[in-house]
């Protein structure tokens, strides 16, 4: 009403306050607008997120997404880093949990259907650290074993990068922390586990399994009899501890629980009798040897 009065009373104004009137609505609806993206932005609260991460455990960022009502990428960052979440090392990064969901083993990893995270962070994080904090450093292989997905790639880069350190040994790349005293006593060790017996060598390192060493494994267990062979692939489950039941009857050609057999006679200290090769009344019966009629 006052913009129109003065208006009315000034012609000369009228170009002026429209302009005027332009551009207070133009203000009104940036602040409008502004507005509308906060009110946005609290809906998509952190309790909700928790909820879901609660209910599912791990989810992808489209599955977020579509949870929270599709929230720009920002917002949903926004919220997730409130919460204090992780990306997984496996699956290119593609899920996420938080940190308190997370249920760490003793090396830092925590896997939920298939999915690994590392409370370090992302593959080439995680390598680092495990290498790091090793006795005898890490071949490949080894590390494979332990974060469940290839890591070649990811040593390579880091010893290029000059974050890790690698020597030979009998032929396989080790690798082993950057920091020089650290090395050192990884190499010592690796020097003493290298004195193992073959099969837990053969075992702990699969590039050093040659056709030659397991041939040569397989003969030697051949010439023992059935307690001596079991009572062997015991002795060399118990140097591997958890899983060498398995991976010991893989190497011999054994049945697993013949090795678990031998493992806990072993614990048992059950070796009586350890001339016998079948149980009493086993075999054939006895034949009397014919004596020729007079």
């Amino acid at each position: 009403m006052r913009v129109s009065m003065m208006v009315l009373l000034n012609p000369h104004c009228t170009i002026i306050g429209g302009f005027s009137i332009m551009r207070t609505l133009a203000l009104t609806n940036m602040i409008l607008r502004a507005n509308i993206l906060i009110m946005n932005t609290t809906k998509y609260h952190l309790q909700a997120l928790k909820q879901f991460f609660d209910r599912h455990k791990i989810a992808t960022l489209d599955q977020l997404r579509e949870a929270l009502g599709n929230p720009a990428r920002c917002t949903l960052f926004r919220k997730l880093h409130d919460l204090q979440y992780l990306s997984s090392y496996s699956h290119r990064g593609k899920y996420y949990t938080l940190k308190s969901i997370a249920r760490f083993s003793e090396k830092g990893l925590w896997s939920y259907h298939s999915v690994w995270f590392s409370r370090f962070g992302n593959l080439l994080q995680t390598c680092q650290s495990l290498v790091h904090h090793s006795d005898a450093g890490y071949s490949a292989s080894e590390l494979k074993d332990i974060v469940q997905v290839k890591t070649k790639h990811a040593l390579s880069q880091l010893v290029g990068e000059g974050r890790l350190a690698r020597e030979t040994f009998n032929s396989v790349y080790v690798y082993l922390s950057a920091q020089k005293e650290v090395a050192s006593r990884q190499i010592q060790a690796r020097r003493a586990f290298l004195q193992q017996s073959p099969a837990s060598l053969i075992v702990a390192n699969p590039d050093l399994a040659t056709d030659e060493a397991k041939a040569l494994l397989i003969l030697f267990c051949s010439m023992l009899n059935e307690k001596q062979r079991r009572l062997y692939a015991g002795l060399e489950s118990l140097k591997l501890g958890h899983g060498g039941d398995a991976h010991i009857a893989s190497i011999l050609g054994m049945d697993p629980h013949t090795v678990a057999k031998g493992r806990k006679e072993l614990m048992g200290a059950d070796l009586t009798d350890t001339d016998r090769l079948r149980t009493p009344g086993a075999g054939r019966p006895s034949q009397e040897k014919k004596r020729r009629k007079s």
